[in-house]
């Protein structure tokens, strides 16, 4: 190969601008043939969602945009469809290369069990949340004579009483029983008897007791309002909250 000669000055400046033509080149070739030409040759594509899916469903899906999939785990959730999509990796709308692996999180259909938390003395809000927290549900609250008011006493599960530490199936539901807060405790009913409304449900409240339904004896001669019978009768024992019927002389003035 001939040597270029750099005797003068010309020959230097046309050295100088052959190699700056020459990376000039290299650098179009680069950035726009080489380039474009791999990224086309390895061409993104955009993650569906699949959350919901089955995974003939899922496979489906991704095999219509050119991904695979693999389950990489599972979990269980009350009230969703068991064996069908609950997460994936990379993410809906990730863009990602063609032939990339989806790693897939499914719900289950084996339901899990989950240990009873001790709420034994929480109060009834207190003792819902932390069974939530743990996956059991409450049913209902049922109240019992015990001067413990609004606090959990015991659970049940099923009908029977449960202790804690018992494994139950994760998204069960549990009876909260829970004191009502007056106990076995018995009061006389007083005799309300020629008391206007007033009276009577001064007297009925400082004996712990309630009134229950108010009703009107339009044959009475007594004043308008006058309580003319009761039920239970003076003297019965009740148990302290309960309530006692009244009927009262005349007629219903708010009807």
């Amino acid at each position: 190969m001939p040597k270029l000669s750099t005797n003068s000055k010309t020959d230097l400046l046309t050295h100088i601008g052959i190699i700056l033509a020459t990376a000039l080149a290299l650098f179009f070739a680069f950035f726009f043939l080489y380039l474009p030409w791999t990224t086309n040759h390895e061409e993104s594509v955009t993650v569906p969602d699949l959350k919901g899916l089955t995974l003939d469903e899922a496979e489906s899906v991704l095999k219509e945009t050119h991904l695979k999939y693999e389950v990489s785990d599972s979990t269980f959730v009350t009230g969703h469809k068991p064996l069908s999509v609950f997460s994936h990796y990379p993410k809906p709308e990730a863009q990602v290369k063609k032939n990339r692996k989806i790693f897939l999180t499914i719900i289950t259909d084996k339901v899990p069990k989950v240990s009873i938390p001790n709420v034994v003395g929480r109060s009834v809000n207190s003792a819902t949340n932390l069974l939530s927290s743990t996956g059991i549900q409450v049913g209902h609250t049922e109240f019992i004579p015990a001067i413990e008011k609004n606090t959990v006493l015991k659970l049940k599960f099923e009908g029977s009483e449960v202790p804690p530490g018992k494994m139950i199936p994760k998204g069960s539901k549990v009876t909260l029983v829970a004191g009502d807060g007056y106990g076995n405790t018995t009061v006389a009913v007083p005799d309300l008897s020629g008391l206007s409304y007033d009276e009577a449900d001064i007297l009925i409240a400082g004996s712990s007791l309630n009134i229950g339904n108010i009703l009107y004896d339009n044959t009475s001669t007594l004043p308008q309002g006058t309580v003319v019978r009761q039920r239970p009768a003076a003297g019965i024992n009740l148990r302290i909250g309960d309530e006692v019927n009244i009927w009262l002389s005349g007629n219903n003035i708010n009807e």
